[in-house]
C-alpha cells in the first residue's frame, strides 16, 4: 500500500538545505517529510489535507449528542459528495445540507428539514450511514502542463511530462490527468531532443544555453548537458539563461550538439487516492495538487529540522561556557514553535463544545 502524500517535495527540501541530489539524501528528505506531513495531520492540526475518493461508514445514532437530523464528520471532512445512504436506503443528495455553508472543508452534514430524508433505519446503528465522496480538507488544483506522450497502459508506472510540467513537479507531488490522481515518487532525465546549439566554456558566467526551441523549456527547469547540471533561471526566444553546476555538479565545458536531457520522466503510483489507474492521450492536462501555503512552509521546516538533527545525532547543544559542561543545552530551532502555531491558528480542527 502506498504511503500517503506529503505535502512537499524532496526537490523543495533540497533546495532549502543546497543538497545535491543523491540517493542517500533522497532516502533521508522523503522519510522527514513522510514523518513531518503526518506529524501535521495526526498531532497539529487533526485533519487530513489531502484529496481521496473514499466510501466511508458512520454509527447512527453515535456515542455523541446531537440532533436527530446533524452528522459530524469530525477528522473525515468533505470536500464533495457523491452517495450517501443510511440504514441501507439511499439518500438524494439534494436532500442534504453541507455545513459549513460557505465551502469545503464541510465538517457535518444535516438532512433537510425541508424533504423527508431521515438517518436509521438498519438493523442496528453501526456503520449506519454510508458517505461516498471526496474526502479532505480543500481541493486548489493548478494545472502545470502536459503529457509529453500518451499512457497507453493502465499498467505502465512511468509518464513522460513537458518542461512546463517538469518545473513545476518533484517527487512527492500529487498529480491528476484526467480523473485519474498519482503519486510521484521518482523522476530521471530525459532526451529532450534537442541539442546544445553553441559551446559552452567551463566559467560561471557562460550561462546562454542555445537550443532550437526554447517554447520547449520552463523557468525553474533542470537541464543535464554531459554530467552538468543546469537551471534555468530565464528563457528568451532560442536561449536559456541558466545557474551553472547546479545541485553540486562539477563545471564543465560542452561543445556545440550535446545533448540535452531534463528530468521529465516520472515514477508514479498509479489509481492513487481512491481513483482508477486509466490510458491517457498525449497532450492530456496535468493538475498538480496544491497544499495551503502555510502547510508547505511547516513541512520543508520540519524536514530540514528532522534532518539536521539526525546528520548531528540530536545532540545539537549550546555551551555555557568554554568546555562540556551540565549547563549546556540542547538547541531547537527556534521559529518553529511559532510556524506550527500559525499553523494550527490558519489550518488546525479546533474542538467542538456543546452545552451540558
Amino acid at each position: 500500500m502506498a504511503q500517503p502524500p506529503v505535502y512537499a517535495t524532496r526537490e523543495d527540501v533540497m533546495r532549502a538545505l543546497d543538497v545535491k541530489p543523491t540517493a542517500r539524501s533522497a532516502r533521508q528528505i522523503d522519510r522527514a517529510l513522510q514523518s513531518a506531513s503526518r506529524a501535521i495531520d495526526d498531532d497539529l492540526c487533526h485533519r487530513r489535507f489531502y484529496p481521496e475518493f473514499a466510501t466511508r461508514s458512520f454509527d447512527w445514532p453515535g456515542s455523541q449528542y446531537r440532533p436527530s437530523w446533524r452528522l459530524w464528520l469530525d477528522d473525515r471532512e468533505l470536500i464533495s459528495l457523491t452517495s450517501i445512504t443510511s440504514g441501507g436506503t439511499a439518500i438524494s443528495p439534494d436532500d442534504v445540507v453541507l455545513y459549513p455553508l460557505s465551502g469545503p472543508p464541510y465538517n457535518r452534514v444535516e438532512t433537510s428539514l425541508g424533504s423527508s430524508a431521515a438517518w436509521g433505519g438498519g438493523d442496528t446503528h453501526q456503520g449506519d450511514i454510508t458517505i461516498t465522496g471526496l474526502f479532505g480538507y480543500r481541493l486548489d488544483e493548478t494545472t502545470v502542463g502536459a503529457l509529453a506522450a500518451a499512457v497507453a497502459t493502465t499498467a505502465a508506472t512511468t509518464i513522460t511530462v513537458d518542461g512546463a510540467a517538469s518545473a513545476e513537479l518533484g517527487v512527492g507531488s500529487v498529480l491528476r490527468v484526467d480523473t485519474e490522481r498519482m503519486l510521484v515518487t521518482n523522476r530521471t532525465m530525459a532526451d529532450t531532443g534537442q541539442n546544445l546549439g553553441a559551446d559552452l566554456t567551463a566559467q560561471k558566467n557562460s550561462v546562454t544555453v542555445a537550443v532550437t526551441d526554447g517554447t520547449a523549456y520552463a523557468v525553474d527547469e533542470v537541464l543535464l548537458i554531459d554530467s552538468e547540471r543546469m537551471l534555468i533561471v530565464d528563457i528568451a526566444g532560442n536561449n536559456l539563461t541558466v545557474e551553472r553546476n547546479w545541485d553540486g555538479t562539477v563545471l564543465a565545458a560542452h561543445t556545440a550538439g550535446a545533448d540535452v536531457y531534463a528530468p521529465r520522466v516520472l515514477t508514479v503510483t498509479r489509481g492513487a487516492l481512491g481513483t482508477t489507474a486509466a490510458t491517457h492521450a498525449d497532450a492530456a492536462a496535468v493538475v498538480r495538487w496544491d497544499p495551503p501555503g502555510l502547510v508547505v512552509d511547516l513541512a520543508i521546516a520540519e524536514a530540514m529540522n528532522r534532518l539536521t538533527n539526525e546528520q548531528a545525532g540530536y545532540v545539537r547543544t549550546k555551551r555555557s561556557g568554554g568546555g562540556l559542561s551540565s549547563n549546556d543545552q540542547t538547541l531547537a530551532a527556534r521559529d518553529l514553535p511559532a510556524l506550527r502555531e500559525q499553523v494550527y491558528n490558519a489550518h488546525g480542527r479546533k474542538a467542538r463544545h456543546r452545552g451540558v
